[in-house]
């Protein structure tokens, strides 16, 4: 079974740190500019979250 490349745990965390930072922001993003279509709103009307 391979083993994982020898890297230095502090690149290791920065890697990490840098995807989940990318996450973040594509969920940022992705919540931040809502479409305005018949659908959407139709969909969002029918979703009632109760907290």
């Amino acid at each position: 079974m391979p083993q994982m490349a020898p890297m230095n745990w502090l690149t290791l965390f920065f890697m990490f740190l840098m995807v989940y930072m990318m996450f973040n922001t594509l969920n940022y993003f992705m919540f931040l500019y809502t479409p305005q279509n018949k659908i959407y709103l139709k969909l969002k009307k029918q979703i009632n979250w109760k907290w």
